[in-house]
């Protein structure tokens, strides 16, 4: 496993957030869903001449392509983290092209091209994580040999959604939540949740038993939207001081989890 697992706060696995508190406290889960992407969707068209010669046929412009993309840091990971659960539920094989990602719904299918050398590999998002701030996917030990990375442990990268028929919208849209902070002592995190449950809710712990020991991460809000939640990150960092993170709000609850 690369230097980046070795600080990662380990795989998310989501629990249910608590019930909204009483009107006193602000709420944070009132934003309306935004369809554009953290990174603004890419589009492009031809454009045939508008009067062609007669004897031709008009020829029919080309459908444009459309779709989600962001560029940062790829860390990737490998053992201890082989063959236990991801957050979808599946086990990890880190023999296969698969990666995590906060935001993206499970089964997203990216194309993760290494910007130091041009090379690029589609992996299927299937845990959370990185929990490393500035990087923004952990890529399969199998995918980062298709592009290079296993050596240099990090590096940068663009991430594009590909597919067919795929919902730009739908990648943005749902309920996220922002980690503020995480702590081996469950007593930690619960200090953290009392000072802040007089003025956010909801508040929740959620426990992740990690090949390094368990740990509680502490999450405020369920917003709607991924840019909304990004604003509310950003309050909560500039107000309060945190390290935030952005994480999707899984229906999922993989079997075996606590």
């Amino acid at each position: 496993m690369t230097g980046s697992r070795l600080s990662l706060l380990a795989l998310s696995v989501f629990l249910a957030p608590l019930s909204i508190g009483c009107a006193a406290k602000r709420q944070v889960s009132a934003a309306p869903p935004v369809p554009a992407a953290s990174t603004a969707p890419s589009a492009s068209s031809s454009n045939p001449s508008a009067t062609p010669p007669a004897r031709h046929p008009k020829t029919p412009p080309v459908p444009a392509p459309v779709g989600y993309s962001e560029e940062g840091s790829a860390s990737w990971y490998g053992k201890p983290f082989d063959g236990r659960r991801a957050s979808d539920g599946e086990i990890y094989d880190m023999y296969k092209l698969t990666a995590a990602h906060r935001t993206l719904p499970f089964d997203t299918m990216v194309r993760v091209t290494n910007l130091n050398n041009g090379k690029s590999t589609v992996v299927r998002i299937t845990d959370r994580g990185p929990f490393v701030e500035g990087r923004i996917i952990d890529l399969s030990l199998a995918a980062a040999r298709e592009i290079g990375s296993v050596g240099p442990g990090v590096v940068p990268v663009r991430l594009e959604v590909v597919g067919a028929n795929v919902d730009i919208a739908a990648l943005t849209s749902g309920f996220f939540t922002v980690q503020v902070g995480a702590f081996r002592s469950q007593a930690n995190a619960e200090r953290l949740r009392d000072r802040l449950s007089a003025s956010y809710s909801p508040i929740f712990i959620q426990q992740y038993d990690s090949p390094e020991g368990t740990f509680y991460r502490v999450r405020v809000g369920k917003v709607s939207g991924e840019d909304a939640a990004k604003d509310f990150a950003e309050q909560l960092r500039a107000k309060e001081g945190f390290t935030t993170m952005v994480f999707r709000l899984d229906d999922v609850t993989p079997a075996g989890a606590n």
